[in-house]
């Protein structure tokens, strides 16, 4: 809580802006995360989605603005820096490595190794990934037989099953998802949005980047829109509704939303 009583966001985007040489991606983009809370960050193509989670992730560096987490300003000269903090981000494509097994996933680049004696030597602790691999899963009520299984052989939303357990392994305090459902089929969707609901119920924050709203609507506490790089709107979701959305998206002025997506 701040000194008047309200609560202090987990994360906080202050005025970010970031260029490309001519293009200017942001133009002043604010956001606000809070503990144990589902955002939705939707946007039009262009609009800054992913460079203001780059921006939070380390990937980018602002051009001015602030970011703070728990209240303090923070600067993340690296993805590594955020890591640290507990922000992680599953993109698009997952960053899997297909030919793996889920163990190797979900510790790739973290594995547990043992010391030979006199620690000359390491070796990795197969057994104890795969039992900390089994624990998280069933933690997480994620539904894989083996955890030996290459997950180049799993379905899309198993796939996307292990990208989330590999964001939360390590003590994850807001994972962010790139078009987590955009290519999996109806019924692997909703076993996502109950996955990213069980995140929240354990206190991890999620930011969902997503062109389908219904999803959003599914799962989110807010909505925040992007246009043209900058924050347009921010609505509870229980206070406003996809057409309202839109409107924000696109930019519309007039109540006709047939007329302004067929073109009209």
């Amino acid at each position: 809580m701040d000194p008047h009583g309200n609560e202090v966001p987990l994360i906080e985007m202050r005025g970010i802006t970031k260029s490309f040489g001519a293009i200017q991606a942001l133009r002043g983009a604010d956001l606000k995360l809070m503990r144990n809370e589902v955002l939705g960050l939707v946007g039009d193509n262009a609009a800054g989605k992913s460079t203001l989670m780059k921006t939070l992730t380390g990937v980018h560096h602002p051009d001015s603005g602030e970011i703070l987490f728990e209240g303090n300003p923070v600067a993340f000269e690296s993805p590594r820096a955020s890591r640290a903090l507990g922000i992680e981000m599953i993109y698009q494509n997952l960053a899997l490595a297909p030919n793996l097994d889920v163990v190797a996933n979900v510790f790739l680049g973290r594995e547990i190794t043992r010391a030979f004696p006199r620690g000359l030597f390491r070796w990795l602790d197969e057994r104890r990934m795969e039992i900390n691999t089994r624990s998280l899963l069933d933690r997480l009520r994620i539904n894989i037989s083996s955890v030996r299984t290459n997950v180049e052989r799993m379905s899309g939303g198993q796939q996307q099953a292990v990208a989330i357990a590999r964001a939360v392994a390590f003590q994850a305090r807001v994972v962010i998802m790139d078009e987590p459902t955009a290519s999996l089929a109806v019924k692997e969707v909703g076993k996502v949005l109950d996955l990213i609901k069980h995140l929240r119920v354990n206190g991890v924050s999620v930011i969902i980047i997503s062109h389908r709203l219904h999803d959003i609507f599914t799962v989110a506490d807010r909505i925040m829109v992007l246009r043209s790089g900058q924050s347009v709107a921010d609505h509870r979701v229980v206070d406003t509704t996809m057409d309202d959305v839109v409107k924000d998206i696109v930019g519309a002025v007039t109540h006709n939303l047939d007329a302004i997506m067929s073109g009209r």
